[in-house]
């Protein structure tokens, strides 16, 4: 930034007429992020780093810590410390005598409110599989001061007072983005730069400009006995930093075609990492796929006592569909000895989707209102089961249905739904009960007599599509009301890759046997 210049040699010349060793931030309107340090004998340490704006999942300079005193080592800002994770002393974040990781924050009041919710979404995912905790400040010395200004950056582990965590509100406003961040604070620093790097990744130094050489810097790590992460939050994508268009910067080994650079949330060795790091005591699992199989501890073998275990699924998009397929736990009034809860999202503060559940009934297909869900099993020191046995995967829409009555409708209606689109919806009235549908607007791609080879809506008398069909029907026609046999009905509503039309409107109410 030329233009720029005379007042940087300003901002530098007052910084070296002071006395003290100071760290100083210094931000043009170009993408270059100045760091300096001002030693008491009035030397200065300046570190450069380019930030790429157009990776806006990349504006970051990961490796910078202001804590001259402590980090800077023969002019060089970054002092070459073993790490994944930062060990030396100090560098992480306190651990309790009731073996959390508290970690107070401050958020500011520039985002928001749908980013303050992000916010909040990618830090309970964080705290439902770790011992981190993540709370407001009140009077801690020492914290996360989040500022929505300064691309995507943070310091590597905890450096002391107000540390701020720059995530720009234009740029950097995803779930993995964030999560990226407050890892680095944590004391992570990027997958790419480990020590055993070049065992996993190739990278491209041709493809590189001088100035950004600084990020692929390969460090003397301590990789904390976990392996390589591709999927890892903390890993650069394949261009990253390239100077030239279409050329990457990283190229994975001995397969390129591995995907490398996500920013959907954690990934299972990100959880075990912080785990392992802040050696945490907690039975929690990450399931990031698109599909899975959730068991109890043991299973098919009785589950064990005095466990307190969750499992996080978040599949890549959509909404998550659980199917049960046995449940066994043991029976107790109020199912207050072992039980079972499911969360409608990322954590225990997430409205609550199935509340204490004991006994052998096996609970009814369930789908999420997002990608994620959280589910809790709690056990005492008596009587075990067989436990459980859980298969899910992701649908695009869709719901399970439980209140007396409802009105539901196909995405986007009255506007045209889009293609290739698969929901489902699961209704289940009480066990004396019946299920009543009425649809009231009715407008599907596709001809009756045709057999609705395209877009189709079909009704199963049960819950699931094994079920005996109730009717297939799309165009125009629909025979109104259906009514289930039972109290159970299924809707599977399907469009192809063309033609789309304004969709369906429907209620459902429960009726008497």
């Amino acid at each position: 930034a030329e233009n720029d210049t005379e007042k940087e040699l300003d901002v530098f010349t007052q910084i070296k007429r002071g006395n003290k060793r100071k760290n100083i931030l210094y931000f043009d309107h170009s993408t270059m992020l100045y760091i300096c340090c001002v030693s008491e004998d009035h030397a200065i340490d300046i570190y450069v780093t380019v930030l790429s704006i157009d990776l806006d999942l990349f504006v970051s300079c990961p490796l910078l810590i202001t804590d001259c005193k402590r980090r800077l080592r023969d002019g060089d800002i970054i002092e070459k410390k073993g790490r994944s994770a930062l060990s030396c002393t100090g560098c992480t974040w306190t651990k309790s005598e009731n073996g959390l990781v508290i970690v107070p924050y401050i958020l500011s009041p520039k985002y928001t409110s749908p980013q303050v919710s992000l916010f909040m979404n990618a830090m309970q995912e964080m705290e439902s599989v770790t011992c981190v905790r993540f709370v407001r400040r009140t009077n801690e010395d020492d914290y996360l001061n989040i500022v929505e200004t300064g691309g995507c950056a943070s310091f590597i582990g905890k450096i002391g007072g107000a540390q701020d965590v720059y995530l720009n509100s234009d740029t950097c406003m995803t779930r993995g983005t964030i999560q990226h961040e407050i890892q680095h604070s944590l004391g992570f620093v990027h997958e790419h730069s480990r020590s055993d790097r070049d065992n996993y990744v190739n990278i491209m130094f041709q493809y590189i400009s001088p100035e950004s050489v600084s990020n692929f810097e390969k460090e003397d790590t301590n990789n904390l006995n976990k392996r390589y992460d591709y999927f890892s939050v903390m890993h650069y994508p394949v261009y990253a930093f390239s100077n030239t268009s279409g050329k990457n910067t990283i190229v994975p080994k001995p397969d390129p075609s591995i995907p490398i650079g996500q920013r959907n949330g954690l990934s299972i060795l990100d959880v075990a990492k912080i785990n392992a790091l802040y050696q945490c005591d907690i039975s929690a699992m990450l399931l990031p796929d698109v599909n899975g199989t959730v068991n109890s501890d043991n299973y098919p073998a009785t589950y064990p006592n005095n466990c307190n275990s969750v499992w996080l699924i978040r599949v890549p998009s959509g909404q998550v569909r659980l199917k049960f397929n046995e449940f066994d736990v043991e029976m107790s009034d109020g199912c207050s000895a072992d039980y079972f809860l499911i969360y409608d999202g990322p954590s225990k503060a997430s409205p609550v989707l199935v509340g204490r559940t004991c006994g052998s009934t096996l609970i009814p297909l369930m789908i999420t209102s997002s990608n994620q869900v959280l589910i809790e099993f709690v056990t005492n020191n008596a009587v075990t089961g067989k436990g459980f046995n859980i298969t899910y995967d992701s649908v695009q829409c869709g719901g399970a249905f439980y209140a007396p009555t409802k009105n539901f409708t196909s995405p986007g209606y009255p506007s045209k739904y889009s293609t290739n689109m698969k929901c489902t919806w699961t209704i289940t009235a009480p066990a004396q009960s019946k299920v009543s549908l009425a649809v009231s607007d009715f407008q599907l791609e596709g001809m009756f007599i045709k057999k609705c080879l395209y877009d189709y809506l079909s009704i199963y008398n049960g819950p699931d599509a094994d079920s005996p069909l109730l009717g297939k029907f799309c165009g125009t026609r629909y025979t109104s009301p259906i009514k289930s046999t039972g109290n159970t009905m299924y809707i599977e509503f399907v469009s192809d890759k063309s033609n789309v039309f304004r969709g369906f409107q429907a209620i459902y109410t429960f009726g008497e046997n």
